[in-house]
This record gives C-alpha cells, sequence and structure tokens, in this order.
C-alpha cells in the first residue's frame, strides 16, 4: 500500500491506535500525517503529528519511554492506522502503562491488565544485553560475560542449572525462581553471544507446538 492510499482528513491526518507487541493491551491514540509515518517507517519509532503544537514529535523524545515499531498495521477502510510496538517505560504521562486506564462507569470489571504487569521482560533483558555487546562496559557484568570466551558462559550455564536442579529437589520455592531466572539470564546471554535472539526459540517453538517428538525430530 501507497501513503497516499491512506484516506487522511481533511487536515491531512489519520488517527494511530498503538498497541503492544507482546501483550495486545491498547497503549494510546494519537494522530500522523504522511511526514510521521514515513519517519516511523525510516526509524521504527513511533513518530505522530500534535495537532496542539502543530509539529511532528517522537514518542519518548523527552521521557525516553520510546516505541519500538514491529509493524504497521491500517484496517478496512484504509482510514485509521495499528501501530504494533515495544514499549520501553510505559506509554501514559501520567505514569500509568496504557492511557486507557480509567473506566466510564464504576461497574465496570477493571480488567487484568491493569491490575497487574505483564511486560515482556525476557525481550527487555535481552534488548541490554545486545546494547552491552555493542556499547562495552568495563563496570558491566553483562559485558565481562560477552568479551570473554565461550567455556566462561558455558560453565556459568552449568552452574546455574545444577542450582536449579537442587533447588527444585529441595523444594524450595523461591529459591527454585531465583535460580531457574539466573539460568534463563545466562541463556539469553549465551543467545547474544552466539548471535541468536529469543525470537529463534519462538519460531522453533512454534515449529514445535501441537506435534509429537518424532513429528519434530527431537530424540
Amino acid at each position: 500500500m501507497e501513503l497516499n492510499e491512506i484516506k487522511y482528513d481533511n487536515k491531512g491526518l489519520v488517527p494511530v491506535i498503538v498497541q503492544d507487541y507482546y501483550n495486545g493491551r491498547v497503549l494510546m491514540l494519537a494522530y500522523a500525517n504522511e511526514n510521521a509515518i514515513r519517519e516511523t517507517l525510516k526509524s521504527s519509532k513511533s513518530h505522530f503529528w500534535s495537532r496542539s503544537r502543530k509539529k511532528m514529535w517522537m514518542k519518548g523524545e523527552e521521557s525516553g519511554h520510546i516505541q519500538h515499531v514491529k509493524g504497521i498495521y491500517y484496517d478496512c477502510d484504509a482510514d485509521t492506522l495499528l501501530y504494533m510496538v515495544d514499549q520501553e517505560g510505559v506509554a501514559c504521562h501520567t505514569g500509568n502503562e496504557t492511557c486507557f486506564f480509567r473506566a466510564i462507569t464504576e461497574a465496570d470489571e477493571i480488567p487484568p491488565f491493569l491490575k497487574s504487569s505483564n511486560r515482556n521482560y525476557i525481550e527487555k533483558v535481552f534488548r541490554v544485553i545486545e546494547d552491552r555487546k555493542k556499547n562495552p562496559d568495563n563496570d558491566s557484568y553483562v559485558s565481562s560475560l560477552l568479551t570473554s570466551d565461550l567455556e566462561r558462559v558455558l560453565k556459568k550455564i552449568g552452574e546455574e542449572s545444577t542450582e536449579t536442579v537442587i533447588a527444585a529437589m529441595d523444594g524450595k520455592k523461591e529459591q527454585f525462581i531465583y535460580e531457574i531466572t539466573d539460568l534463563w539470564f545466562h541463556s539469553l546471554v549465551l543467545l547474544s553471544k552466539l548471535e541468536f535472539t529469543p525470537d529463534d526459540i519462538n519460531r522453533e517453538l512454534e515449529r514445535r507446538f501441537g506435534k509429537s517428538k518424532k513429528e519434530y525430530n527431537l530424540e
């Protein structure tokens, strides 16, 4: 689809719904003109047009709560856009994770996603790991792992695996969560070091989903 095929209003704007890529929650509504959409496509960061300030702006340019755009979609009438984003921080200037945190009537049930956060911290942590790989920090534990030889990282995986097994066998629930989190964290470091990402794991899980052991060739 060409951008000039989008049905803009008489001011050259189109409403943009912003939705969390990982959990599907609606984060905010804003407006964009053609230039803002082009900048979004170019930078993979949400850009909009401010109707009050009469200027283009990038979400998070002041707060740091940047939206990394994973995909842009348009509706059946081509007069509304949907940005699917990986949200850094929160979407609302009030400090709430979404701008839609108030109900019209008290009788409306509060949805589960407003009661607790279910952000995908695996992706968030992995993004930090990737940043440490690109921008090493001498004081960073992650940087020290990434710049060391593979054997050191594999040794940590072995250590954390053993500690996880011991905690599970001892029935220590809090210790088990602590140890398996360490195991997952170091596994993310290993993925980065070997030039893989969590998306590679997701694709493999998707390939295996609903299949028997023989069908996905795992002995």
